[in-house]
């Protein structure tokens, strides 16, 4: 559906993303994670033309959408502040999507934003933020597009509001089999429903790890040894990361190879060996955490 190729883009003379390439499958639910300023809002605006890139190509649907910008119609970008439309009423956001997207289903609009208790007469400056959060997803979704790209959708959200839009989003790439490109700070919903994930670093592509691989290649385990320190020999080990260490107790991620480096483990004859349950904040500590504050 969506491929991105060797897309490179600078700002002022700043290099802010570097030979990124990746691509979307249909009813797919991608998550963009990063620390702050590695590019991340950049690229999403780079796939929808709203910049244009220096290097590299996006092509959806089998179409360059520099070449052929009709394709574009077929996605939608959601950024994390709408405050451009503050003026408008429901009304006339609803004018300016139908004018904007041909496949704009107006009735299955007006029905979500029933389901929703969404008021259909008010400005859009009276909204909430969660109610503009939600506003701007169900429009996105009655436009029909194949590809939905969203930048911080939860943000600041209470966690009522999140469950609601989280599961909305659920049930429409089930039942439409439309994709979803999703940038977020909040990892544990990401783990939730993405299938894979896309970290960025340093404007580069990280790594591209599906949530199921992640849980075969990943391991996170607590042990407690004898001795204070962790045997010199383990040390050695690359895909050995110590995440923490209270006193004797260590917890540690594997990364790959997982059941040699337990066997290894247990070869210490350790007092406490245990498996934890591995999150998603624990593979972008290791991919990308650091001891600067961004």
């Amino acid at each position: 559906m969506l491929n991105v190729q060797n897309l490179s883009k600078s700002i002022e003379g700043e290099r802010v993303l570097h030979d990124i390439s990746f691509s979307i499958g249909e009813g797919s639910i991608v998550g963009l994670v990063g620390r702050n300023g590695v590019g991340k809002t950049t690229l999403l605006r780079s796939l929808v033309g709203i910049l244009d890139a220096d290097e590299g190509e996006v092509v959806f649907q089998g179409e360059n959408i520099v070449t052929n910008p009709e394709v574009k119609g077929e996605m939608v970008f959601v950024p994390d502040s709408n405050a451009t439309f503050n003026g408008y009423s429901i009304k006339e956001l609803v004018t300016l999507y139908e004018a904007i997207y041909v496949n704009f289903d107006k009735p299955y609009f007006y029905s979500l934003l029933q389901r929703f208790n969404l008021p259909e007469k008010r400005k859009i400056r009276t909204f909430s933020r969660g109610m503009k959060a939600l506003l701007f997803i169900i429009l996105a979704i009655s436009t029909k597009a194949k590809l939905i790209i969203l930048d911080e959708p939860t943000n600041g959200l209470d966690a009522i509001v999140k469950r609601k839009i989280l599961q909305f989003l659920l049930e429409e790439v089930s039942e439409s089999k439309i994709s979803l490109l999703i940038s977020s700070h909040h990892l544990d919903e990401l783990e939730k429903i993405a299938d894979t994930i896309i970290m960025l670093k340093n404007g580069e592509v990280e790594s591209i790890v599906t949530m199921e691989d992640a849980r075969l290649h990943y391991k996170k385990v607590q042990v407690v040894f004898k001795e204070n320190g962790i045997p010199e020999e383990l040390k050695q080990l690359s895909n050995i990361e110590v995440l923490s260490q209270i006193g004797r107790v260590h917890t540690l991620l594997i990364k790959g190879n997982t059941e040699a480096v337990v066997s290894r483990l247990k070869a210490e004859q350790p007092l406490l060996l245990e498996e934890l349950p591995m999150s998603l904040e624990d593979m972008f500590v290791s991919a990308l955490g650091g001891d600067d504050i961004v």
